[in-house]
């Protein structure tokens, strides 16, 4: 009887997958030694959010866990940086604490990219106000709204956020775009916002707005020199599309 019930309780482990503790690992497969005896670029995606994330789950280790955390965003580090901690929880493994923490390492990544926007360059085309404007944009949801204020010689001065909206729109107020321009002393104005959406073409109102900002700038002497519409890696010039 004692031999039946051993291989009763042996055919129920059958199919199991029982995933050793990082702590287990000889030192060189363990991420956080790896990273001190290699350095960070010889990590892996999974490997880096392993450290974040320390320990797993009672079934996976913290690797595992972030290589399933990666596969559910098909390993878009941006798709994973939009998630809020509440999607972050629905994760086994994954409670308030490593969700928060998540989310504040993203949002680190993306005010690197903006500390770099921040460094003054020439715009001399679009795809130079498009470089310097994305990173405000990174892993948002919701439409905003920024302008980037220029000198004569089209170095950038500042760049200003003027609104923030929803899914669907936001709206700009062109007296305080004219004021932060009349402040920082700027000749000329980028207008930038984002589509959510993915959809890069301009509405009715981006192009109403974009003629009455133009209009108004040419009254006081400071031009609207583009207005880029931002959806991801795309985005859509008015100056380039001959809408100026």
């Amino acid at each position: 009887m004692k031999m039946s019930k051993r291989k009763s309780n042996l055919n129920g482990m059958e199919g199991m997958i029982v995933r050793k503790p990082m702590k287990y690992w000889v030192a060189e497969e363990q991420p956080r030694e790896k990273l001190q005896a290699k350095g960070r670029n010889a990590l892996s995606n999974a490997e880096l959010l392993a450290i974040i994330l320390r320990t797993g789950s009672k079934q996976l280790s913290a690797l595992h866990l972030a290589q399933q955390i990666l596969e559910s965003v098909e390993h878009d580090l941006n798709a994973l940086g939009r998630k809020s901690i509440a999607e972050l929880q629905k994760f086994p493994g994954i409670g308030q604490v490593k969700a928060t923490e998540i989310a504040a390492v993203m949002e680190l990544v993306r005010r690197r990219q903006i500390s770099k926007s921040s460094q003054r360059p020439v715009i001399k085309c679009s795809g130079d106000a498009f470089e310097c404007a994305k990173p405000y944009f990174h892993d948002l949801i919701h439409e905003e709204f920024y302008a980037l204020y220029l000198s004569r010689s089209n170095q950038v001065i500042d760049v200003k956020q003027i609104s923030k909206g929803g899914i669907t729109g936001t709206v700009a107020d062109g007296k305080l775009i004219f004021n932060y321009g009349l402040e920082s002393k700027a000749t000329g104005i980028i207008l930038v916002h984002n589509h959510p959406s993915g959809n890069i073409q301009p509405s009715a109102s981006d192009i109403q707005l974009t003629n009455s900002l133009k209009k108004f700038g040419a009254y006081i002497e400071v031009q609207i020199l583009d207005h880029l519409i931002i959806a991801g890696n795309n985005y859509f010039s008015f100056a380039d599309e001959g809408r100026l």
